[in-house]
C-alpha cells in the first residue's frame, strides 16, 4: 500500500499517485471559534504531510500561544508584533533596525541553528508521512520585520548599502538555517514570503529577480544537493515570478491560484510545478455554498492536474465556514485516483 509520504512525492513528480494528498492548514482563530468541526474534519482527512519539529540542543523552539493573542509578542530575532485580533498573527510597527546605526546591534538568533538532528531524525523514521521542515526561510518578510514594510519599500527604492548589508547578514542566517535542516532526514525545505498583492507584485518583477531570486536560487540548491524537495508559499498575485520559481528548481508552490486564474496558471505552469493548494479563502471558503466549493476543487483538478501536480491543501482561517473546508477534503476523495 501506497504511505502518504510515498503519494506526496508522487504528487510532486508527476508520477500519478492513487490520489491527490491533502493538508489542512489550521490558524487558532479555528480552533478558538470551530473547536468540534476542526476536530471531525481532522479525524476524517488525516494530513499526508506535516512539519517537523524545531527541535534545538537547547531544547523545542516553541510557536508560543502569545503569537496569536491580542496585544505585544516578541519573536527570536527581537521584533516586536502588536496583534489587534485573537487567533492570527499581529504586525510589526516599531522596527528593530529604526536607523542604519542599529545594524550593528543586531543578533541573529543562532541557537536556532543547533538542531537536536537525532530528536528530528527519530521524528522523520517514525513517520510515514511527508516530513516538512520546521522552519520557513523568508527573506523578504524578515527584512519587513526588521525595517517595517513601509521603509522597506523605501529602502528598495532608494538602495542604501546598508540596506545590502543588511540583507547579507539576514541571507547569511537563511543558508545557515538552510543547511541545518538539509542534514536532517525531511523531505522538504520550505520558504515563504508574501510577494502579491490583488492583481500584481508587490514590486517590479525586474527587481524581484534582481535582489530575491538569487536568493531563493542559493536555498533551493543546499536542499537539492541534499536530495531534498522545496516547497514554496506566497500568498497573492504571483504569476509573473512563477517560471522563474520553477527555472531555479521549486518543487511545489502553494499560492493564491485563483486570484491568478486557473486558466492562466495552466497556461504558465501546468506539469512543471506541483500546486500545493490553494482553495480560494476570500470568497468561497467564507462566503459559498459547499457545491460551488465542490466545483472550485474539480476546477482546479480539471485545470492543474497533470499526472499528479496537486497537493489538495486548504487553510481553516478567519472567516471560513466549516462546511466550506470539510467539502473541500470531501471533493478530492471523491475525485480519488483521477489524475488527469
Amino acid at each position: 500500500m501506497t504511505t502518504p509520504r510515498e503519494l506526496v512525492r508522487k504528487a510532486v513528480e508527476f508520477d500519478r499517485p492513487d490520489r491527490v494528498p491533502l493538508q489542512l492548514w489550521v490558524l487558532p482563530w479555528a480552533e478558538e471559534h470551530h473547536p468540534a468541526e476542526l476536530r471531525a474534519i481532522r479525524e476524517a482527512y488525516p494530513d499526508d504531510l506535516l512539519s517537523a519539529p524545531c527541535l534545538a540542543k537547547s531544547g523545542l523552539l516553541p510557536d508560543p500561544p502569545e503569537r496569536y493573542r491580542i496585544g505585544v509578542f516578541v519573536d527570536e530575532w527581537g521584533c516586536v508584533f502588536t496583534n489587534a485580533q485573537s487567533g492570527v498573527i499581529g504586525q510589526v510597527h516599531t522596527p528593530l533596525v529604526a536607523d542604519w546605526e542599529d545594524l550593528d546591534k543586531l543578533r541573529t538568533p543562532d541557537r536556532t541553528l543547533d538542531l537536536d538532528r537525532e530528536g528530528i531524525d527519530a521524528f522523520c523514521r517514525g513517520e510515514d508521512r511527508f516530513v516538512l521542515a520546521g522552519v520557513w526561510l523568508r527573506p523578504f518578510e524578515r527584512l519587513q520585520f526588521l525595517r517595517t514594510t513601509e521603509t522597506l519599500y523605501l529602502d528598495l527604492a532608494e538602495r542604501p548599502s546598508a540596506l545590502f548589508e543588511l540583507l547579507r547578514r539576514v541571507h547569511a542566517f537563511y543558508c545557515a538555517q538552510a543547511e541545518a535542516w538539509a542534514r536532517t532526514e525531511v523531505d522538504a525545505l520550505c520558504i515563504m514570503d508574501d510577494w502579491g498583492g490583488q492583481s500584481s507584485l508587490l514590486v517590479a518583477p525586474a527587481l524581484w529577480r534582481e535582489v530575491f531570486k538569487p536568493l531563493y536560487r542559493d536555498y533551493v540548491e543546499i536542499a537539492r544537493r541534499a536530495g531534498k524537495y522545496v516547497f514554496f508559499h506566497s500568498d497573492g498575485y504571483i504569476v509573473d515570478i512563477i517560471p522563474d520559481l520553477i527555472e531555479i528548481g521549486v518543487h511545489a508552490l502553494n499560492a493564491q491560484i485563483f486570484c491568478m486564474g486557473l486558466d492562466r496558471l495552466a497556461a504558465t505552469a501546468r506539469g512543471r510545478i506541483a500546486f500545493w493548494g490553494e482553495i480560494d479563502r476570500q470568497h468561497l471558503l467564507a462566503f459559498a455554498a459547499p457545491d460551488e466549493v465542490a466545483r472550485a476543487v474539480r476546477d482546479v483538478h480539471a485545470r492543474l492536474g497533470a499526472g499528479g501536480g496537486l497537493i489538495g491543501q486548504c487553510e481553516f482561517g478567519a472567516g471560513a465556514r466549516p462546511e466550506n473546508v470539510e467539502t473541500v477534503f470531501r471533493t478530492w476523495r471523491e475525485i480519488g485516483g483521477g489524475m488527469t
